[in-house]
């Protein structure tokens, strides 16, 4: 992908078709949204395949759920009351120029107020944080959220630490921890590689109790990493889908 993101004209991006997984409202379960409404707008395809994916409906095998012009998305989100947005997937920007066009869509309109894109830490952001300096409603509204692959999850060899290099304040960094090695690692990239945004530590239930990775954290100690808990599938059955 080019490190320059060059939008057409908004009446002929609003025509492109993006392949569509679902677009819902419920809560937001996790980061600094955790709790509040939110429409989440799930695009088909990722470029990982993360061990212990709970969205793996949404990349091949699976298939499509539909396609839908980004005029006819931006229209879902907007009979929905929610003023926020989680851009989310697969992984949202994997269709490049595409997926930019959709996050100018929804920061365009006037009731949302925060459009949170969660991306894996293998995609090159750079060319999206230039259209979000570029873009007075992306640079307001926009924020990544950068899903950074440890260990268990099979595909830490593909993170771009460049990334690290454009986030901002507003921006979080999410380390899914399964393991003791995870952890360890997880803390030394924040040591490293980590300038801005708020880190996030989120425990695999099954791997690493929550308790076990409040402990941790403690022990590190680690006083400005914030603990991130899954609200969803406390509240729900964790494989129910639209929620």
């Amino acid at each position: 992908m080019s490190k320059q993101m060059i939008l057409p004209d908004q009446t002929e991006y609003m025509k492109w078709e993006l392949p569509m997984v679902e677009i819902f409202e419920t809560v937001e379960g996790e980061g600094s949204m955790a709790g509040f409404p939110t429409v989440f707008v799930r695009v088909f395809h990722c470029n990982l395949r993360c061990t212990w994916c709970d969205t793996d409906y949404s990349y091949a095998p699976a298939k499509e759920e539909y396609k839908a012009t980004i005029e006819e998305i931006v229209e879902k989100v907007q009979s929905f009351p929610s003023r926020r947005i989680c851009f989310t997937g697969g992984e949202p920007l994997i269709h490049g120029t595409k997926s930019a066009a959709l996050l100018k869509a929804m920061c365009d309109l006037d009731h949302i107020t925060d459009v949170h894109i969660e991306t894996n830490g293998a995609i090159d952001l750079i060319p999206f944080e230039a259209l979000r300096n570029e873009d007075e409603a992306i640079k307001n509204k926009a924020r990544f959220i950068m899903d950074y692959k440890l260990p268990d999850s099979g595909e830490m060899d593909r993170m771009i630490h460049e990334n690290f290099e454009i986030l901002r304040s507003q921006d979080e960094i999410k380390f899914v921890i399964g393991s003791d090695e995870d952890f360890n690692i997880a803390t030394s990239v924040v040591k490293e590689h980590h300038k801005e945004g708020q880190v996030l530590f989120s425990p695999v239930w099954e791997t690493m109790p929550p308790k076990k990775l409040v402990s941790k954290m403690l022990a590190e100690p680690l006083p400005e990493v914030k603990l991130s808990l899954q609200m969803h599938k406390v509240i729900w059955d964790p494989n129910q889908r639209g929620v």
